[in-house]
C-alpha cells in the first residue's frame, strides 16, 4: 500500500520537481551555498490568499536582472510553481519563497557566466518575526554600530543574503538584552535591521523613513500607501538615529508580520512606552488591505 506523501509542514520545487520541505535541498557546489551568490522574494498567504503576489514578483525579476540571474521561468509560471507549492501542502497562511541561484560553472571555472543558474521554491507555515508578546507589547529595538554593506558595493534593492553585517549586529543586540536591531550607515543614520525596514513617527508627529541603503520592502511600500491614504504625513530621507530616540512612536515592516510596534530603543521607551496610535492605526489598516481584491489573489486549493 502506497503512502500519500506527507507536505504538511510545507512543499519545495527543486529542479522540477516538488517534495515534502524536510526533504529539499541544493548541491553542496551551487555558488548560491557556496559564495551567498543568489537572489530571493518572499510573499504571503493570509487567510487562503497571496498578498501582493505582482509587486513581488516584479522585485524578484528586477533582482534576477540586477545580479544577471536568469530563474529560467516566467512570471506566470512561477506563480504557477509557488501557488502548486501552497496548494501540496494545504496551508492558509504561508510563507512563501522564491530564490535563483547562480548554479555551478564547470569544475575549475571562475567564470560565472558558465554557470547554469537554477530556480527553487518553497512554502512553509506563516513566519512571525516577532513573537506575540513582542507584537502586543512592542520591541526593544538596538541601534548597532555595525554599518550595512555601502550601497555602492551590494545593492540593497536587489534582495539578497549578504547578512553578515545583520547577524553580527543582530548577536550583539541579542547579548545587550534588546529583541532585534537596526543598522547604520555609518553617518549617523539608521538604515534597515535583519529582514525589516524602520518607521518612526517623530517629535513633530511625522512619518519618517530612510530613503537610502535599505531594500525597498513591499511591506514598507503598503505602508507608504497606507499613509497616503489616512493622510498620515510623510517623510522618505535620512533618518538619524538621534530622531529614532526622541520619537514618539516607531516600528518595523516585513512580510513576516506586517507592521510591527518599536516601544523601546536601547532599552529607553518612546513616548508613553506602550504602542502608539498612528502605529496601532498603520497596523490595523495594513491587515485590512489584506482583503482588498486590489492587492489579494485567492489560492485555489
Amino acid at each position: 500500500m502506497t503512502t500519500a506523501t506527507d507536505y504538511s509542514q510545507g512543499a519545495a520545487y527543486v529542479r522540477g520537481q516538488y517534495l515534502p520541505i524536510a526533504e529539499a535541498a541544493i548541491p553542496l557546489t551551487d555558488w548560491g551555498f557556496l559564495r551567498s551568490d543568489a537572489t530571493y522574494d518572499v510573499v504571503t498567504v493570509w487567510e487562503g490568499a497571496f498578498f501582493r503576489l505582482d509587486a513581488h514578483l516584479e522585485r524578484f525579476m528586477h533582482s534576477c536582472a540586477k545580479f544577471r540571474l536568469d530563474p529560467g521561468l516566467t512570471p506566470e509560471r512561477i506563480t504557477e510553481v509557488l501557488e502548486h507549492c501552497v496548494r501540496l501542502s494545504g496551508l492558509r497562511s504561508s510563507y512563501v519563497e522564491m530564490i535563483a541561484t547562480r548554479g555551478q560553472p564547470p569544475w575549475g571555472s571562475r567564470d560565472p557566466r558558465q554557470a547554469v543558474n537554477q530556480f527553487y521554491a518553497f512554502a512553509v507555515p506563516y513566519v512571525w518575526i516577532a513573537n506575540e508578546a513582542q507584537r502586543a507589547q512592542g520591541l526593544n529595538l538596538m541601534v548597532s554600530a555595525v554599518q550595512r554593506i555601502p550601497s555602492g558595493s551590494v545593492d540593497p534593492r536587489a534582495k539578497n543574503y549578504h547578512w553578515n553585517d545583520l547577524t553580527m549586529g543582530l548577536l550583539g543586540a541579542l547579548d545587550a538584552g534588546g529583541d532585534t536591531v537596526v543598522l547604520s550607515d555609518g553617518a549617523g543614520n539608521v538604515v534597515e535591521g535583519p529582514g525589516f525596514n524602520v518607521f518612526c513617527v517623530n517629535a513633530d508627529g511625522v512619518l519618517v523613513t530612510p530613503e537610502q541603503g535599505v531594500l525597498e520592502g513591499i511591506t514598507r511600500r503598503t505602508v507608504m500607501e497606507i499613509a497616503a491614504a489616512l493622510g498620515v504625513p510623510l517623510q522618505v530621507r535620512a533618518l538619524p538615529a538621534a530622531e529614532l530616540r526622541a520619537a514618539r512612536e516607531a516600528f518595523v515592516t516585513s512580510s513576516g508580520g506586517g507592521v510591527l510596534p518599536v516601544t523601546r530603543v536601547d532599552g529607553a521607551a518612546l513616548g508613553s512606552g506602550a504602542v502608539g496610535p498612528v502605529t496601532a492605526r498603520l497596523r490595523d489598516t495594513y491587515w485590512e488591505w489584506h482583503h482588498d481584491p486590489r492587492y489579494s489573489r485567492p489560492v485555489v486549493y
